[in-house]
């Protein structure tokens, strides 16, 4: 087994579904980056700086069950979209207030459910940390630990 790592920030667009109020169509992109997380005796700082490379792509539905909580199923794609992942919701995710009123925070887990292409047969976990706006904007930090063959 073989494992690959990726953290990318995906911006974009969460629209309600004109079929059903209760789910969201998200579809974001992600730039080739490096993160960088450093701890300092003043505590810690982050950044993320471009970097060479392509495109990810992200298109998934959320159904929202509660005020607070979704489900969501979708398709990360990465370079020339022939290497996909497939993905759906460990449990629930969360979906609340922030700090800001304009804005809301979220995070969920999901499962990879399996791929094309790279991903073939994969398996893993993707962990979401994201924000939303009263407009849809999405803000989304992805980290992944994917296996394959």
């Amino acid at each position: 087994m073989r494992q690959i790592m990726y953290n990318l920030q995906f911006r974009g667009t969460a629209v309600r579904s004109s079929a059903e109020n209760a789910v969201l169509k998200a579809t974001t992109s992600a730039a080739s980056c490096v993160m960088r997380s450093v701890v300092t005796p003043d505590g810690i700082e982050g950044s993320i700086a471009p970097a060479e490379g392509g495109l990810a792509f992200f298109e998934s539905e959320v159904r929202i069950l509660s005020s607070e909580s979704f489900t969501e199923s979708g398709t990360i794609g990465f370079g020339d979209g022939d290497h996909t992942l497939r993905f759906s919701t460990v449990g629930q995710g969360y979906l609340g207030p922030s700090a800001d009123p304009q804005h809301m925070a979220g995070a969920v887990t999901w499962k990879v459910d399996g791929g094309e292409g790279q991903f073939e047969g994969a398996t893993g976990l993707i962990t979401s940390n994201f924000v939303l706006s009263e407009h849809g904007d999405v803000v989304d930090h992805q980290f992944g630990v994917i296996f394959v063959k």
